[in-house]
């Protein structure tokens, strides 16, 4: 836990999605109009460093979490929105959700992500919560 929060113990290495310097984001900046919604947004890097921390502290799964997070910084929103939508029960059907899989793997190296939709593709199998 030494390292939480970031923003105290590692400042000079955060970075926005953007990849401006965090300590450069001000309400000042915002108030001069300098800031945009990309310096908003957290950088997969940011949150790697909290999976490691949340893992060295005795929560794996929140470390999880976080580097799926990390995985889906570089999607656009609205492929987001999409994904969410389809991992509704009974919004997709297995093979869509496999491809869907495939698809995060090969255009962003989203692994643990495309694992996680091929492992939920197969419960809803089991479950009969797929598209019919």
């Amino acid at each position: 836990m030494s390292q939480y929060p970031l923003r105290e113990h590692a400042a000079n290495t955060l970075r926005a999605h953007s990849n401006r310097p965090l300590h450069e984001i001000s309400a000042e900046a915002v108030g001069a109009g300098e800031v945009s919604g990309a310096d908003l947004r957290i950088h997969a890097d940011t949150l790697r460093q909290q999976a490691d921390i949340a893992r060295a502290s005795g929560f794996p799964q929140l470390a999880a979490n976080l580097l799926r997070a990390a995985e889906l910084s570089d999607v656009p929103n609205d492929e987001l929105l999409r994904i969410y939508d389809m991992l509704r029960p009974e919004r997709a059907s297995y093979a869509e959700l496999t491809r869907l899989a495939d698809y995060l793997e090969a255009t962003y190296g989203a692994c643990e992500n495309a694992a996680f939709i091929r492992e939920a593709a197969d419960v809803y199998r089991e479950r009969n919560l797929l598209r019919r």
